[in-house]
């Protein structure tokens, strides 16, 4: 995995970049704004960007919705000490790919890297309730008749799934009983559909339109 860190505190960074490098990940480069992250993105092509919200100059949103606008296959993960809502949705509504906290354990920190190289929702439990509960207070006032009835019955149950937090191609499959394959097939199917880029964007879509009903006791 190929890292770009973006953030203005410079011992952060190299505190992070330490951390990364014990765990065998490589740190291809380093950007104090976010203009810079979208330069260093563009030369150094990198597999994921850690991305700090504020940052002088650009901030970290706008270097995201530029980033998951002119490469769709960079996975962006927002790391930040803001815990304010409006930050979670505007970070996840710009592209990113995930959303963590700063104070987040190392283990559980890469845990979450890995789901977001796999193309899943890099939230954590808290975090994703808050998703679910703003987006769900939200349904009352837009309908399902705003969206286009577009997707075939077998991928609503996909995405009701990655509603319900079940992410994971391997807990998918196993759930409605066929292959991995399959999965990544109707997910793909889901998001370009959608005209969306990534898991998260679809679940956030579902729920703000109505798609589907979030049950409140998710299978595990």
């Amino acid at each position: 995995m190929r890292i770009l860190l973006a953030d203005d505190h410079t011992l952060f960074r190299s505190s992070l970049r330490s951390l990364l490098e014990t765990r065998g990940l490589e740190v291809v480069g380093e950007a104090s704004d976010g203009g810079e992250a979208i330069e260093l993105a563009g030369s150094l092509n990198p597999d994921l960007v850690l991305m700090d919200l504020s940052m002088p100059g650009l901030s970290g949103i706008e270097a995201t919705r530029h980033l998951a606008a002119s490469m769709p296959d960079l996975k962006i993960v927002i790391l930040t000490a803001s815990m304010e809502d409006e930050d979670l949705f505007e970070a996840l509504r710009a592209g990113a790919h995930g959303y963590l906290l700063k104070s987040l354990e190392a283990d559980s920190f890469f845990d979450f890297l890995d789901r977001a190289m796999a193309g899943e929702p890099a939230l954590t439990p808290e975090l994703s309730r808050k998703v679910l509960d703003a987006f769900l207070s939200r349904g009352a006032t837009e309908t399902k008749a705003e969206v286009p009835d577009a997707l075939t019955g077998r991928e609503r149950e996909v995405l009701e799934l990655m509603v319900e937090g079940i992410t994971s191609n391997r807990q998918i499959s196993k759930r409605l009983g066929v292959t991995e394959n399959t999965v990544k097939y109707h997910v793909r199917n889901i998001l370009d559909k959608l005209h969306l880029s990534n898991r998260t964007q679809a679940v956030s879509h579902a729920l703000r339109h109505g798609m589907v009903e979030f049950k409140d006791s998710p299978s595990e």
